[in-house]
């Protein structure tokens, strides 16, 4: 079977079964790239495969190969879920694989509808609307397992963000694959040539502008090191030992909820007596019933001289209450901002920060090391992406592995493994004259847009021609 001959029919059993399997499989090997970052370009087979299970006779029959596929990908690699919550699991994996349903139903219905030449154009505006969607701006907002973690991290740096990515992803594809059908005139194609040509002329002077400038950027060693649930008392020991291995460390860093309530002043004396910057997970306590998750930053003086609180708890968790607000820490090396763990999942945590200037992203992370090897290699791929998108560089300190220190070109420098109880990461991180936005961030919400437009305008074209039908 030729893959890049467009088919004229809709799609029989037979192929839509082999198009699921394609892609299913291709998302899998896509997501081995944590070891085989090649693998990662296959995430590109699954959008094919996606694209081609769309084209099913019914809306109905599309949306359910899409659930299955999405279900296939996601409960594999999520499968740890189960041990967290047990049957609930599979509530949480059939909300991910509807997505995946709605967007086969979608192009599928577009289709039907307005004939495939006239789709193709919208597919990746589905996708990316949809995508973003599920990502960034409901309740169940989870980002995991797009397309854009697939890759490596540097393959964000080109400008586009993670978004962007998936974007192109399918773009591409629907381009190659339906060129004989788009029979495009000569204009038509120098068009295409044209916005291409346009897109490297914006890509490029961002590549050289996210570049970290040597000669201006200063370096910054931070140091941190792998406790889970650790008892208080042992806290200053811990740190005069990585001290010792680590004594031009500038800033010392330990996970979230290292502290079970605000920093004792056992810390702000090691602080103070060893002249260190320290910034270690806590708690805010509200009464007896809720409380704030927050990392603190405690000074050379002893004193919490900044504090930040995590933006989005995780669901279903006793996380404690969202930020109130967002700032950045304006250091004696330049503006540093925090994520606590999950906030590094989401843009609209991270792009704030940007906005105001940060040069560097801390993020202490609590991974629990019950929940398995796997949900933490998933955790690990996004610091590189994030970092790339932006920039900036990422240190990264999880309880139990897996800790990173990320340049701003999305390259891992240092890490520190899994489980790795009481491992030191320590790094030299650069930091440059400030992060940028990619491309995305102005392109997703369009694509949430054009999609709410698509879906409202098929579903009253459905309701009409249901009115009109004549009753037997």
């Amino acid at each position: 079977m030729n893959i890049f001959n467009p088919p004229e029919k809709s799609l029989g059993w037979g192929k839509s079964f082999l198009w699921l399997v394609i892609a299913v499989a291709c998302f899998h090997a896509a997501y081995t790239s944590i070891r085989f970052p090649a693998a990662g370009l296959l995430i590109f087979g699954y959008a094919l495969g996606l694209v081609q299970l769309a084209g099913q006779p019914t809306v109905r029959r599309a949306f359910y190969f899409g659930l299955a596929t999405g279900l296939l990908c996601y409960a594999p690699q999520m499968y740890f879920l189960w041990n967290i919550f047990g049957p609930t699991a599979i509530v949480l994996w059939l909300v991910l694989a509807f997505w995946i349903g709605l967007f086969a139903a979608i192009v599928c219905g577009c289709i039907r509808r307005w004939g495939k030449v006239k789709t193709i154009w919208l597919i990746p505006f589905v996708w990316t609307g949809i995508e973003y969607f599920r990502s960034e701006l409901y309740y169940l907002k989870f980002s995991w397992l797009n397309i854009g973690y697939a890759l490596p991290g540097p393959f964000s740096h080109l400008g586009m963000g993670m978004y962007g990515v998936a974007f192109f992803a399918f773009g591409i594809f629907v381009v190659v694959y339906y060129w004989r059908l788009l029979k495009l005139s000569l204009l038509q194609t120098f068009l295409i040539l044209l916005f291409l040509a346009l897109f490297l002329a914006v890509l490029v002077p961002a590549l050289v502008k996210a570049q970290p400038k040597a000669t201006r950027a200063p370096l910054l060693s931070l140091v941190g090191v792998q406790l889970e649930f650790p008892n208080q008392t042992i806290l200053p020991k811990m740190l005069t030992h990585t001290l010792n291995k680590n004594p031009d460390a500038q800033i010392f860093v330990l996970s979230e909820y290292t502290l079970d309530g605000p920093v004792p002043d056992s810390l702000k004396n090691w602080c103070r007596e060893h002249s260190r910057f320290l910034v270690v997970g806590g708690v805010v306590l509200l009464g007896t019933t809720n409380f704030y998750d927050t990392a603190f930053v405690v000074g050379t003086n002893g004193d919490v001289v900044f504090q930040q609180v995590k933006c989005v708890p995780i669901q279903f968790f006793k996380d404690g209450l969202p930020a109130p607000e967002q700032k950045v820490w304006d250091s004696p090396w330049g503006k540093i901002g925090f994520c606590i763990c999950y906030d590094l999942s989401y843009t609209r945590v991270t792009d704030e920060l940007v906005r105001q200037g940060a040069q560097l992203l801390i993020v202490p992370t609590m991974d629990v090391e019950a929940w398995g090897r796997h949900q933490h290699e998933l955790h690990a791929r996004v610091a590189p992406v994030r970092a790339a998108e932006y920039g900036v560089p990422i240190f990264r300190l999880a309880s139990s592995g897996i800790s990173q220190a990320v340049d701003g070109m999305g390259h891992v420098v240092a890490h520190a493994p899994f489980p790795g109880s009481v491992d030191i990461l320590s790094a030299k991180l650069r930091l440059p004259m400030r992060g940028s936005l990619p491309l995305d961030r102005y392109l997703a919400p369009f694509c949430v847009g054009i999609t709410s437009v698509v879906m409202a305008v098929l579903l009253f074209l459905g309701w009409r021609d249901k009115r009109v039908r004549p009753k037997n």
